[in-house]
């Protein structure tokens, strides 16, 4: 009897995700962690009128959502001051990704990201055949020069660039951002992934014509809105571009209730500004604690803190595997230099009391 028949490509590629959850680990550990901070998720929640507008869509479940989002495009692109051929709505930005990486990358085809950059556009990359070329960051920080000069080098289709980044939690402004496109070729596409703006300051965010055919830029409610769980994100780019979206996508991704809830939490602007709030508060929190156990929290402009261990990869994982063995789920860089850190994300007081008590314990650990 044979098997199914794999293509080539299939093949070739390793039987891996970008991610272990943290539900994959409490059944490894068998108990649930005590703290979760490692999934850069919005422990603070979603707005309450988001939660009442999924519950009433909760009834309806038995239809298909929307499959042209037609309410939500026409909000965001109110919201951002665009025309809804602007938008495309899509199952957050990692799908979305998948669904870019489609229309442009076949078997061959170049394709520029950062070294230690976010590994889920990577996945989607390998997936299609592309080839990719990498940069290392410049200190911390995204290097977009770097990134637009390969992409010259190589004739790369695409570039990626988180602004702010994860996982460092740095961020360039979005002035430096349009002054360096000056060096991407005419025939690459930009794909800026702006999944943290929310939590930036404002001039983190670019100011360009959405109609420039070199850029899309990528939005999410995961994030600062809190709904990582109903998979909502969106993109902004050229009309031309967002309808090929339309090539490939599936047009029944979204579900009811999540494009109820994202229109619902869109429309509270008060909620928003409430878990900036909580979010610039944790981040405070998070470097006191760092500071007390002499270690260096980085700048941060999302909702994690990113913390310096002060050694190397080595010693940063055993710093994380004692905290994951102490009940908090935390996570780190995996490409040197910035895997010296671990990546901390912003919760409410209880959590952090919970990582401030285990973290002396898990560096002593460490350090014997």
């Amino acid at each position: 009897m044979t098997g199914p028949r794999y293509t080539p490509l299939a093949q070739s590629l390793p039987a891996t995700v970008p991610f272990v959850g943290p539900e994959t680990q409490e059944r490894q550990r068998g108990a649930p962690f005590a703290a979760r901070l490692g999934a850069n998720e919005n422990i603070f929640g979603p707005s309450p009128r988001a939660i009442e507008a999924m519950q009433r869509a909760a009834a309806e479940i038995w239809m298909y959502g929307d499959p042209e989002n037609h309410d939500l495009r026409a909000a965001l692109a109110t919201h951002h001051g665009v025309r809804p051929e602007n938008i495309v709505v899509g199952e957050g930005i990692d799908g979305l990704l998948g669904y870019l990486v489609r229309l442009m990358v076949g078997p061959g085809d170049a394709v520029v990201t950062s070294e230690g950059a976010y590994p889920t556009f990577n996945y989607h990359v390998a997936g299609f055949g592309g080839v990719l070329h990498k940069v290392p960051y410049a200190g911390d920080h995204e290097d977009p020069q770097a990134l637009f000069a390969k992409a010259a080098e190589v004739g790369a289709k695409l570039v990626y660039l988180a602004n702010p980044d994860n996982p460092m939690g740095s961020w360039l402004t979005g002035a430096d951002i349009v002054a360096a496109m000056q060096a991407l070729p005419e025939d690459t596409l930009l794909v800026l992934d702006e999944a943290y703006v929310e939590c930036a300051p404002e001039c983190t965010a670019v100011q360009v014509d959405l109609d420039d055919p070199r850029l899309i830029r990528m939005r999410t409610f995961s994030k600062a809105y809190g709904m990582a769980g109903a998979r909502v994100g969106y993109a902004l780019g050229a009309p031309e571009l967002i309808a090929a979206f339309n090539k490939v996508r599936n047009h029944f991704g979204m579900n009811r209730a999540a494009q109820a809830g994202a229109l619902a939490a869109l429309a509270d602007g008060g909620w928003l500004t409430h878990v900036q709030e909580q979010i610039a508060a944790a981040r405070t929190r998070l470097g006191e604690i760092a500071r007390e156990n002499g270690l260096t929290p980085l700048p941060s402009a999302t909702n994690f803190v990113t913390i310096d261990c002060g050694s190397d990869g080595n010693f940063a994982k055993c710093v994380l595997d004692n905290l994951v063995s102490s009940g908090i789920f935390v996570r780190m860089p995996f490409a040197e230099p910035q895997n010296r850190c671990i990546r901390v994300s912003c919760g409410p007081k209880a959590d952090l009391d919970a990582f401030a008590a285990a973290l002396p314990g898990a560096l002593a650990a460490a350090r014997s």
